[in-house]
Parts: structure tokens; sequence; C-alpha cells
């Protein structure tokens, strides 16, 4: 079973972040995502970007459920105001 904290480091090694954060219960987790990758991408692309280096983990079944919300730095600024 894998624990919050080894998904934000899967996630940090692969993917330029200005901010991660990663919670779940050990089946379900949810992620937030902030990272310059993600200007100019649609929404299926940026989860893309992410699916793509937890593959081996959700193929394994080690990784069931991830929901993401992944934001550039100005969208967290907007929402963060």
């Amino acid at each position: 079973m894998m624990q919050p904290e080894q998904i934000k480091k899967i996630i940090a090694a692969g993917l330029p972040c200005e901010g991660l954060s990663v919670e779940g219960d050990g089946d379900h987790f949810e992620a937030i995502l902030v990272s310059s990758e993600f200007i100019g991408k649609s929404r299926v692309q940026r989860q893309q970007l992410v699916n793509v280096l937890l593959r081996p983990y959700f193929d394994s079944g080690e990784l069931h459920a991830l929901s993401m919300k992944t934001l550039t730095p100005e969208e967290r600024s907007a929402l963060c105001g």
C-alpha cells in the first residue's frame, strides 16, 4: 500500500513543481500540483504528464485512485489572492 509521501516523491522526481501536496488513506489519494510545466496545456494534458510518472504503480496495483488538481503558478495566485 502506497503512502502520500511516496507518491509525492515520485511526482517531484519527474516533474518540477512550485507546489505539491498529496493526501490520502492508502486507497484513494488527492494531489494538488502547481507547475510551470502546465502552462499552455489543457487539463487532460496536465494529468497525462503526471499519469506517465505513476503508470508503473497503477499497472502493478500499488496505486488505485488519484484525483488531481493541476495548476500553473498564475492560476494558484489567482485562487489564493
